[in-house]
């Protein structure tokens, strides 16, 4: 994109996919061959099952057609970023239980982001602690001394990695006297944290004879978690506070907002709206970086990279946010668990970003701050009467530890600000539904905001992958419900969403908003055809019927479209099995469980409720997961039908093989229910070492293996009466 003053700099370009024409022939030829195929089923009595599982199929990959409709590619140049009047800019930072998010993650995060190549005193960062805890604000402590330190050894040796668990964890140590130095410090630090963690609260003789301290911490003495007055705790204000160089830090805010047991809190949409007002009363930054507590900078120039799209001139007046995608360290060589997610956050935000852009997904995203207020329009609108606060100015702000600016800043993070106003309807991070990211963004678009993808060569942010089974499926449950939560309310993106944004980018959205229905066509082909290879049920055309090559077109075209595009995202073949085979996994148990929940909660009936994504790790997983071995070791009610669908499967393929060997022409008759019993052996291998080869601690428990065999046995039950009898 050029410049439209020839006096500015070009701040970015863009290129088309060059996929893009094969997509479209594609879709052509693909979607009159799903019209064949519902043809055949009319006209062959198909099992209504096996159509409603064909229809939703069908309908998820229209919705995918958004995605590859156009998709673009961009390039910045933060080289181009004048130094002077950069933008000052706020980082949130949200965490909510010190012990499935340790205190020490959530402070290399903000270190990361303290150290940016960018003015000290024009970074704010703002802690979150939902969960209320003096460990979280103990570790801060600490992270504010040592951070005076920090900051300027990252300035002077040009360090890049500026989370100081990965860069001491890195081949780039230099191994000089500096760096010892420094890392004796942080470990000092760390052992003192841990510490703490161990003793599971602060004592007295954990802090220096510092009264400021003492006295934060007198605060906790009487509360708990969910009935507790605001906290607003101010570690370093850069106008007072400066590292061993002399230079201004960057200003640190711990914040725990007031919590009480009669009041719905709204999750970590309440935690980023309350964020936002509490940032406004002290440092207004009209750039906000949302993070998870896990996702820590890999690239200090960040923030200029993002820059090169809020300070476009042609960009600016409609941009709500720019996005970077979500990477994960430490990954192993095959990804088993498909965690680096690449459709969602790599493949599809490319495609939206040539429409209006991309989903918010929750971290690694500059928001402009105006578009949080309301509506995009094409001249300053006047601020809703919420937002009376906000008319602050700089001018008579005053000190960050001020009396009024404190007391102000209680009072919006207080529990009951909220009532009676636009907050998470019209106004901030939006309510209604546990995935507040992507309910968030769509909503800012169908407003008429509009949002960038940004994907440079080096990753922006990295953070921390789930290392077990259970983990990656409880986090991907969560996100079920809450999709569902927006699918089935009044911002639908079938009606909403097309409605008030467009029709590509409506179908987008919907593809998310269903995407717990997978369930139903991934169990059904999990089972239905196994099940009729066991009875010698015909469902499917024979291999001499020419309705078979239709079958094996539509099978082989969608699987090669997928491939292709992962490999043309860097991805490689073992990369790929491994995330289709976790979209199956996910399908058959997060995504059916996720759906449960929904229904259940709908209808009135008790349903667990949220919960975190663990990032602690247990012994031994570290190891299992390096080698490339699941780790299926809990008692998990997921791995019950996991393990009736490999049992089955393995069933199904050895009986049928027996079958094809033995009898004339049960090949031909048979090969399509043969091959997706074979098919589903091959992507549950290694459920099934899990269930009866293995004797590390990550093999499945044996009551969850007996259990599998008995629900795999029910169903071959049901499934003679409803196939045979």
């Amino acid at each position: 994109m050029s410049s439209p003053n020839p006096n500015l700099p070009t701040l970015n370009t863009l290129k088309p996919d060059p996929l893009t024409p094969f997509n479209r022939l594609h879709l052509l030829l693909y979607s009159f061959s799903l019209l064949l195929l519902f043809y055949h089923h009319l006209t062959s009595s198909s099992p209504l099952l096996l159509i409603l599982s064909d229809l939703i199929l069908a309908f998820q990959w229209a919705f995918t057609q958004a995605f590859r409709w156009r998709p673009i590619r961009r390039r910045e140049f933060p080289d181009r970023i004048p130094d002077d009047n950069l933008p000052s800019l706020d980082v949130f930072i949200c965490t909510a239980d010190p012990w499935k998010e340790p205190p020490m993650t959530v402070v290399n995060t903000a270190l990361s982001v303290m150290a940016y190549e960018y003015p000290p005193d024009k970074i704010s960062v703002y802690v979150s602690d939902d969960g209320g805890s003096d460990l979280t604000l103990f570790a801060f402590m600490e992270a504010a001394k040592f951070a005076r330190y920090w900051l300027p050894f990252c300035t002077e040796n040009g360090i890049v990695e500026r989370a100081p668990e990965a860069y001491f964890g890195s081949n780039s140590v230099s191994g000089s006297g500096s760096d010892e130095e420094i890392k004796m410090m942080y470990e000092k630090m760390k052992e003192n944290v841990e510490n703490v963690m161990e003793k599971g609260y602060v004592r007295s003789d954990h802090l220096e004879n510092n009264a400021e301290e003492c006295d934060a911490f007198k605060k906790w003495k009487s509360y708990t978690r969910r009935d507790h007055p605001a906290v607003v705790q101010v570690l370093l204000e850069s106008s007072k506070d400066f590292d061993i160089m002399g230079h201004s830090m960057p200003n640190l805010i711990y914040v725990s907002r007031e919590k009480r047991p009669t009041t719905t809190h709204h999750f970590k949409a309440g935690a980023l709206n309350a964020l936002t007002r509490v940032s406004s009363i002290m440092s207004n930054s009209p750039v906000i970086l949302t993070l998870d507590c896990d996702m820590s900078s890999n690239d200090p120039q960040t923030p200029r990279r993002a820059l090169c799209y809020i300070l476009d001139p042609e960009i600016a007046p409609k941009l709500a946010y720019v996005q970077f995608p979500q990477r994960f360290r430490g990954l192993n060589k095959n990804d088993i668990y498909g965690s680096e997610i690449k459709r969602l956050f790599r493949i599809n935000p490319r495609g939206l970003d040539g429409l209006r852009g991309p989903n918010y997904v929750g971290s690694g995203c500059f928001f402009v701050r105006r578009s949080l207020y309301g509506p995009q329009s094409p001249g300053p609108s006047p601020f809703p009467s919420d937002l009376k606060w906000f008319l602050m100015t700089d001018a008579n702000r005053g000190s960050m530890r001020s009396e009024s600016v404190l007391k102000r800043a209680h009072e919006v993070a207080g529990c009951n600000y909220e009532l009676d106003t636009k907050w998470g309807d019209k106004i901030g991070f939006r309510y209604g539904s546990l995935v507040e990211d992507y309910h968030t963004g769509y909503r800012m678009q169908c407003e008429g905001w509009i949002s960038i993808f940004c994907d440079p060569e080096r990753y922006a942010f990295l953070g921390d992958a789930p290392k077990n089974l259970n983990d990656a499926l409880s986090q991907c449950k969560r996100w079920a419900v809450g999709l569902l939560e927006v699918a089935i309310s009044k911002y639908s993106p079938l009606t909403f969403g097309i409605r008030n944004c467009s029709l590509l980018m409506g179908m987008g959205y919907a593809h998310y908003a269903f995407w717990p229905l997978w369930c139903i066509p991934l169990i059904t082909y999990a089972l239905l055809p196994q099940l009729a290879l066991i009875f010698g049920v015909h469902l499917f055309p024979k291999l001499s019927d020419p309705w078979f090559y239709l079958y094996a077109y539509l099978f082989v075209t969608a699987y090669s479209q997928d491939l292709i595009e992962f490999l043309m995202d860097n991805g490689t073949i073992q990369t790929w099995w491994s995330d289709q085979r976790m979209w199956m996994i996910k399908g058959m148990t997060s995504f059916a469980s996720g759906t449960i929940q929904f229904i259940m909660n709908q209808t009135g009936i008790s349903a667990p409720g949220f919960t975190l994504t663990n990032k602690a790790t247990e012994e031994g997983q570290n190891d299992r997961y390096d080698n490339g071995v699941f780790d299926l070791g809990v008692s998990s009610p997921y791995f019950v039908l996991l393990g009736a669908a490999a049992a089955l499967n393995l069933s199904s393929c050895m009986l049928g093989v027996l079958k094809a060997t033995s009898r004339e022409d049960f090949f031909c008759k048979m090969f399509v229910p043969l091959f997706l019993s074979a098919f589903g052996v091959a992507n549950c291998w290694p459920i099934l070492e899990a269930m009866f080869l293995r004797k590390d601690g990550g093999r499945m428990p044996k009551n969850i293996t007996v259990a599998s065999i008995l629900v795999a046995g029910v169903i071959c039950m049901f499934g003679y009466f409803a196939l045979v009898g």
